[in-house]
């Protein structure tokens, strides 16, 4: 991990007012997705299923429904959380599936057995009976952290393609984009063009793992920035490449915004940096990738993602108007203190 990381290990100190502040009141964003890690440990995990929900509740009475939008975390190798899908489902009405492959070690609260195990969306024990699933219940969007995970082999996005192929019903938002973090001299293959090189490691393995599965640009497979742009905004060359591959390969529509902001305070700064990036026009000459234009920047920055969420483009831009206001009275009146919605 890098050293800024090391900051940021108390997860349990930021506050609901927290998230409210850094995603709505000092942005211009109209709707977010909230979402969490993974793990059973209230000291540990971020946020469960229902105190996701019931953060969504909150806003919905302070703004009115549609700012907030909810996933649902299931750890798809445990017997218990496959068969409550169903029930989350109807509970928490989530927009998508947050899942998370690599995580070795953890126990189930209703589980008697040790963990089964990490898991990969196209193995047959669990990934096939969760994709089906997550199908006959009615919401096709699967999101899947891909990369941060110290090159975990269990956190490659090998498996993306295979299951983009088997389901193409289903949706696959790619978070991180399978993107490392540079080793320790600051390298990394995400820093050049997609090659045979270069395919075995970060954002390049997602490009493979499509390729080889026949998955091309506008099909099922959205890959995320959340943290990813956020590491690569102080390294343009490696950003110019990074954004290149992603649009050459999956296509303008289909990459998604997201900055992971709660981490690093308000998402304003990496808005405004993606506004102001360009990738060169020699390297778009030498390496075939698109022009980043304004209208493809409106794409990523919340247009591909309004079309994915089903999101209403003329309420969004009316959200817009009245962020500050809800916001900040969210904050004033409910919020002061310490996360108030427990569990």
């Amino acid at each position: 991990m890098p050293t800024w990381w090391t900051e940021l290990d108390d997860i349990t100190a930021f506050t609901a007012a927290d998230y409210v502040r850094n995603v709505f009141l000092e942005t211009e964003n109209s709707v977010a997705v909230l979402t969490s890690g993974p793990g059973h440990d209230p000291d540990n995990r971020n946020l469960f299923n229902d105190e996701m929900a019931a953060t969504k509740a909150l806003v919905d009475e302070y703004a009115g429904p549609g700012r907030l939008l909810n996933h649902v975390v299931v750890h798809a190798n445990f017997r218990d959380e496959y068969e409550a899908m169903e029930e989350w489902n109807d509970r928490y009405t989530p927009v998508g599936w947050k899942v998370y492959t690599h995580q070795e070690g953890l126990k189930s609260p209703t589980d008697s057995g040790p963990s089964m195990g990490s898991w990969m969306l196209d193995d047959q024990q669990f990934g096939q009976p969760f994709l089906e699933r997550a199908r006959s219940l009615g919401v096709p969007l699967v999101c899947v952290h891909k990369g941060i995970s110290q090159v975990a082999e269990n956190g490659s996005p090998r498996d993306i393609g295979p299951a983009a192929r088997a389901f193409p019903d289903l949706s696959f938002v790619v978070y991180h984009s399978g993107y490392e973090f540079p080793d320790p001299v600051g390298k990394s293959p995400d820093e050049a063009e997609y090659s045979d090189r270069s395919a075995s490691f970060g954002s390049n393995r997602l490009i493979r793992s499509a390729e080889e599965c026949g998955i091309g640009p506008g099909q099922n497979i959205y890959p995320e920035l959340g943290t990813t742009w956020f590491s690569l905004v102080r390294r343009p060359q490696a950003a110019a490449h990074f954004l290149g591959k992603m649009i050459k390969y999956f296509g303008e529509d289909n990459v998604i915004w997201g900055t992971d902001s709660i981490w690093y305070g308000s998402a304003q700064p990496l808005i405004d940096a993606f506004r102001a990036f360009q990738i060169p026009d020699d390297m778009c000459e030498k390496f075939g990738y698109a022009p980043l234009t304004t209208e493809v920047k409106q794409k990523i920055l919340g247009l591909n993602a309004a079309r994915l969420y089903k999101i209403d483009l003329g309420l969004a831009e009316q959200y817009r108007s009245d962020n500050a206001d809800w916001a900040d009275r969210l904050v004033r009146e409910r919020l002061s203190g310490p996360f108030p919605l427990g569990r």
